[in-house]
């Protein structure tokens, strides 16, 4: 008993393997990765090219006209062929006639089922190992669309030509059409047609896929992805064909084995519908290419301001009107024509703040006809709350607003070449759509009209400056103005996080002012504490040195960029001050030096007779600040525009470290949502 039972086992065992490895030749139960892994082996890299589009014009034309007659045959009507859109063939076209009979030997008289349909598949692969991927589809699909046709042909002619009836009746053709025939075989005659059909439709898109990868994948990254599938692809359309004419052969002999077709039917139209988005998705990256193609030659050829406008936002769509903020109504785009443009680019997280920096540049060039000012709203998906917010914002406006409620055509250009981030920015373009500068902003923000017209010669010009401490401070207090202007007074400007810091500073300042000697020697001081007056004032001031010293930052190191970068070091401090005389520097420091400096002038003050109270100051701070050892560091946001990645300490000659800092406000009614910031040690 324990023998037989030993036998069973074993039986059960061989049936099992079997079972097993009749599964992992069945095609439709293999992964698509499994798949690429057993048909990779059959290709070999070749320079062999083959002229695809001569035969698939043939085989497509062939088809087309084949597929008709069967549905006419199936429903009992008659189409007409006028309508049926054929390929134009080219003339002198060699068809590879001995490999098409090739793969049509391997295809036909093969037994119905899945492992068999895989092996011919394979072994076509195989034989067409030479040709690329697309090829080897085309010419399996020609060695169909040869007997495929021939066979519809021959059932048009039957009737009427003794030849013709001759030949098909060697084909079987009378067999199939029989109307006793063509009635009890119509779901499968009708079921072969539509996959012809749609293998036709699958290869006419591979081959176009192919033709796609002609275009560089850095234009096009959705050509990576799609043409990785075209080996599986191809192999779903083979075995598919080759199911096909194993189907047409259980037809025509009245068998009662049959190709079972449904699963090759969802396979394939599953592949046609991915492909389909594949496509759709590569023109649509083409297109986007090509247009970017288009908008850079355009700024680099004189064209006019308008059209180079009306590319830049709207691209093929028809323009829309520009909203003119002062009279409240629209105004055509030709209002653009032959004029100087600042586009004001931002999102909608503008703050008040920002939008008044081009207040005044606005109030000084209304009277100007050839200055225009257009705020270009960068959003990447509207909605009802956005477009709110969009109303709100071009009311605290004055000029011109584009009121475009798409995504603006060229915003990939303007991020990637014009480096736009989150920050607001303002691209000076001449009336030639040349750019002058492709940043103003920060060049508008420091010096206010003293830059205008805000081109890279008007920075050149005032970056050779040394006085820049009129252009942070001017016009935030209506007592420097007087102090600066009119008085030359020294200005001792402070603040910091700490108010205990401040009150002794405050305190120390004060007491120095006053000193007799200071007195004698009519050295008049002020002071101003930055962080003292209205939160308006303090961000102005800081927000101008920032703006300051990232229209330097990529010119070389001099004594003015070395101020505004130590400045900028104190913002976060416990304590800073600086001191001025009219527009010029003295000196500034760190909170512990200054004060310690300004605590101790009872140490000093004999050296002020004799050196000038400038110099004593200088030389009484470097000795202080030479016992403090700390280290710099300063925090830009991440403006529009490349910042440098290399700059130098403003205390010595080594190249700071920088790091990048991810900051959230969680505030709506500003712009303190996510920003990056470079900060650098």
């Amino acid at each position: 008993m324990a023998h037989h039972h030993h036998k069973l086992s074993l039986k059960s065992l061989l049936h099992h393997h079997n079972h097993k490895e009749e599964k992992e030749h069945n095609p439709l139960a293999m992964s698509d990765e499994h798949i690429l892994e057993l048909i990779y082996s059959t290709h070999v890299h070749s320079d062999t090219k083959f002229e695809i589009d001569p035969l698939f014009t043939l085989v497509h034309n062939t088809l087309i006209r084949s597929t008709s007659i069967v549905d006419d045959l199936v429903q009992g009507s008659k189409s007409s062929m006028e309508d049926i859109d054929e390929k134009i063939l080219q003339p002198n076209f060699n068809s590879p006639y001995c490999t098409l009979k090739q793969i049509s030997f391997e295809m036909c008289c093969k037994a119905p089922g899945e492992e068999t349909a895989h092996e011919t598949a394979v072994a076509i692969l195989h034989k067409l190992s030479h040709y690329e991927w697309d090829a080897k589809a085309v010419l399996t699909l020609a060695a169909l669309a040869v007997e495929y046709g021939d066979f519809w042909l021959l059932s048009q002619h039957l009737q009427t030509d003794v030849l013709a009836k001759s030949v098909a009746v060697m084909k079987r053709v009378p067999l199939l059409i029989r109307p006793a025939n063509l009635h009890k075989h119509r779901e499968a005659i009708t079921e072969v047609n539509n996959l012809v059909k749609a293998t036709l439709q699958v290869i006419e898109l591979i081959v176009e896929l192919e033709k796609l990868s002609s275009y560089d994948t850095k234009d096009v990254p959705a050509l990576l992805p799609a043409r990785e599938h075209i080996p599986v692809d191809v192999y779903w359309c083979i075995i598919t064909l080759v199911t096909i004419v194993t189907q047409i052969e259980c037809l025509t002999t009245d068998s009662e084995e049959k190709q079972e077709l449904y699963h090759y039917g969802q396979k394939i139209n599953v592949v046609l519908s991915k492909l389909r988005k594949h496509i759709a998705l590569c023109r649509h990256q083409i297109e986007e290419a090509e247009y970017y193609r288009k908008l850079r030659k355009l700024f680099q050829t004189p064209t006019e301001i308008m059209e180079v406008f009306k590319v830049l936002i709207f691209a093929k769509d028809a323009p829309q009107p520009l909203f003119d903020c002062a009279s409240e109504t629209t105004v055509d785009i030709t209002v653009l024509k032959k004029k100087h443009v600042y586009l004001f680019i931002s999102t909608l997280d503008i703050t008040e703040e920002e939008i008044s920096v081009l207040r005044p540049v606005h109030e000084s060039i209304k009277s100007e006809v050839q200055y225009k000012i257009v705020w270009v709203p960068i959003v990447e998906e509207w909605s009802e709350h956005l477009r709110k917010k969009f109303e709100v914002l071009k009311a605290k406006m004055q000029w011109y607003v584009v009121q475009h409620f798409g995504s603006i055509a060229g915003y990939k250009y303007i991020k990637e070449e014009w480096h736009f981030k989150k920050s607001p920015m303002v691209v000076l373009l001449n009336p030639q759509g040349k750019v002058l500068h492709q940043n103003a902003f920060h060049l508008i923000e420091a010096y206010g009209m003293k830059a205008f017209p805000f081109t890279t010669v008007e920075e050149e010009t005032i970056h050779k400056e040394k006085h820049w401490v009129g252009s942070v401070v001017g016009g935030i207090h209506s007592n420097i103005d007087n102090w600066q202007i009119k008085e030359e007074k020294y200005i001792l400007f402070y603040g910091g996080k700490d108010k205990e810091w401040i009150q002794e500073f405050s305190k120390s300042a004060a007491s120095l002012a006053n000193e007799a000697i200071i007195k004698e020697l009519k050295i008049s001081i002020e002071l101003f504490c930055v962080e003292k007056e209205n939160r308006n004032i303090f961000k102005r001031f800081w927000k101008r040195v920032e703006s300051l010293f990232v229209t330097k930052a990529h010119k070389a190191a001099d004594a003015v960029k070395q101020e505004v970068q130590r400045l900028l070091c104190y913002k976060d401090e416990t304590g800073w001050a600086l001191l001025s005389k009219g527009s010029s520097v003295v000196l500034s420091g760190h909170g512990t030096t200054m004060l310690k400096a300004v605590a101790e002038f009872e140490r000093w003050k004999e050296v002020v007779v004799k050196k000038g109270f400038e110099l004593s100051f200088k030389e009484y701070h470097e000795r202080v600040a030479h016992e403090t050892h700390r280290c710099a560091q300063f925090e830009i946001p991440d403006v529009a525009g490349k910042l440098p990645e290399a700059i130098k300490c403003p205390d010595c000659p080594r190249v700071m470290d920088i790091f990048i800092t991810y900051k959230c406000c969680h505030n709506d009614n500003t712009s303190t949502t996510t920003n990056a910031n470079s900060t650098y040690y």
